[in-house]
């Protein structure tokens, strides 16, 4: 007698409506057909993950504002007439070493920027990185980019002397560049007088240090513009010229017109007309004595200051001698 095979036994609802391992795999945990996550696990967990995004939003922003997160931000974005510039000029050596490392590396160190208002940003450090990438940028597009970490000073004051502070370290400033700023950033009212601003932008400098810009300060004031190359006026010639300015206030004249007249087209050149200036006018050179024969063999000379020198071959000891004697005799006679 054949045995007769029975069919599975049919499966219960919940069997029927748990997935196989195929369909779980394809589908992450909670989200397999037919099964949506329970409403309040599914609301958990979204809650979760927007209080993490607020958590790492936050996180950057503060970063952010600590000046601690690197932008890659647009050249043309950049303002580095912002603050006025302390360093004059940049060495062309320098310079052109510098453009040959951001061609051949990239940009290593990012420059320090403010954020003045959507897209604008003002330079605080960084004046001579940013130069060379706008050069650089004429030639590949892949450098009209900067890299920057945008600072949040509290007042234009801090802003100075973050850049001060950037340039005395990287690059040490010329005197009159230094005074230079200073004078510019009391005269801007970033700070309230001259004292204030060479304290704060040169804290850290000695007071000796201080007391050589607080000397170029009246160079700067009076020859400003007057100039052609400020920037490379040795600290000796520049003291020199700032004491002889304190007591001889018609000095700056006299250097102004001799250097309108100079026209100097080199630092070398430049110096040289202040030093002569300094020197003053030369005293005319004093005539040579005139010289008179007396006799076949003797002459006399007469100094300006009414010396009488006598030589000649004929100018013996016993004619000395006897000029000695009647000069005596006359004079007793007198």
């Amino acid at each position: 007698m054949a045995r007769r095979r029975l069919p599975p036994p049919p499966a219960s609802d919940e069997a029927a409506m748990t997935p196989d391992l195929e369909t779980k795999a394809l589908f992450p945990p909670g989200l397999t057909p037919g099964f949506a996550r329970p409403p309040v696990a599914r609301v958990a967990a979204e809650a979760a993950a927007e209080s993490a995004l607020r958590e790492v939003s936050a996180e950057l922003a503060a970063l952010r504002a600590e000046g601690r997160v690197v932008l890659r931000l647009p050249l043309a974005a950049i303002e580095e007439g912002w603050l006025i510039r302390d360093r004059l000029v940049a060495d062309p050596e320098d310079l052109a070493v510098l453009t040959d490392s951001l061609r051949a590396h990239g940009q290593r160190t990012p420059i320090e920027v403010a954020e003045l208002g959507p897209g604008r940003y003002g330079l605080i450090s960084g004046w001579r990185r940013l130069v060379a990438l706008r050069a650089l940028a004429t030639e590949e597009t892949r450098f009209d980019s900067v890299l920057a970490l945008v600072r949040a000073p509290e007042t234009s004051a801090d802003a100075y002397v973050a850049m001060v502070e950037e340039n005395e370290i990287r690059a040490g400033l010329s005197y009159w560049e230094r005074a230079r700023v200073v004078a510019r950033a009391v005269a801007g009212g970033v700070f309230g007088s001259e004292k204030i601003a060479l304290q704060r932008l040169f804290a850290s400098a000695s007071r000796a240090k201080r007391s050589k810009i607080g000397s170029f300060l009246g160079l700067v004031q009076v020859l400003d513009g007057s100039l052609r190359f400020p920037a490379d006026l040795p600290e000796r010639l520049g003291l020199a010229l700032a004491g002889a300015l304190a007591a001889d206030p018609g000095l700056r004249d006299r250097l102004v017109q001799a250097l309108a007249s100079a026209d100097p087209q080199d630092a070398a050149g430049e110096q040289a007309v202040l030093a002569r200036v300094l020197a003053g006018p030369r005293a005319p050179a004093a005539p040579a004595p005139a010289r008179f024969d007396i006799a076949p063999g003797l002459w006399g000379e007469r100094g300006r200051d009414g010396r009488l020198v006598l030589g000649g071959a004929a100018l013996s000891e016993s004619r000395v001698a006897r000029l000695q004697d009647w000069l005596k005799a006359d004079l007793r006679r007198r």
